[in-house]
């Protein structure tokens, strides 16, 4: 006897608000003041949680920021980083350094996201153990943004930071790897386009660059 459950079918309005929820998603960089609904941040959570991972390892880990001091030391970190990158940006610098690359110290919640050491998983991943893990927490991320944008928070991912330093914060275990901070909060508005894309920075490649048969793009 079978122990699967039949899953729903999707009505056209509810494919339709996927897709909606999908090209409005943003990388946000500013907040305004408020709170995450403590129901809301579970649900973020937990489709995280639910993400496919190459041979269900999970490989991910969640590590809220409570500490207002904690918060501070990690934001020194992206700041060090922040410069450190600008000096490789040569004619591109300044305007690197007005961007707004980072909300941390905005933003409502601020939820750090860490590789878990190998666990040993084969499954998929033999010739590419580290990459199947980072791939893996990164759809764990994108679900969460995808919910974040569904319950009208938005949600940006700071990767300005030596992973080491950050594990060091943090206390994570040897062979463990922290890839984002994640900052997560109310907005005045969602940006009606990509943030880097607004500014000039770079723009959506269009599909038949990306897209091909048989062979790489030409």
């Amino acid at each position: 006897m079978s122990n699967q459950i039949e899953q729903p079918s999707f009505s056209e309005e509810e494919r339709d608000t996927l897709y909606k929820v999908v090209y409005a998603r943003r990388d946000m960089r500013h907040f305004i003041k408020g709170s995450v609904d403590k129901d809301a941040l579970s649900r973020i959570l937990a489709a995280g949680h639910a993400a496919p991972s190459v041979g269900f390892m999970q490989p991910w880990r969640f590590i809220r920021i409570t500490k207002t001091e904690l918060r501070e030391q990690l934001i020194t970190l992206v700041e060090e980083e922040k410069l450190r990158t600008s000096d490789s940006m040569d004619e591109r610098k300044a305007e690197f350094m007005r961007l707004k690359v980072e909300g941390l110290r905005d933003c409502a919640e601020l939820i750090a996201v860490v590789l878990a050491p190998d666990d040993g998983t084969v499954f998929g991943r033999r010739t590419m153990p580290e990459e199947m893990a980072l791939c893996s927490t990164s759809c764990a991320i994108q679900n969460m943004w995808l919910a974040a944008r569904a319950e009208n928070l938005g949600m940006g991912w700071v990767s300005f930071f030596e992973p080491a330093d950050v594990a060091s914060l943090l206390h994570c275990p040897e062979g463990s790897k922290p890839i984002a901070l994640l900052c997560l909060g109310p907005v005045k508005a969602f940006y009606d386009k990509p943030m880097l894309e607004k500014e000039g920075w770079r723009e959506r490649e269009a599909m038949k660059t990306i897209l091909a048969e048989d062979a790489y793009p030409a």
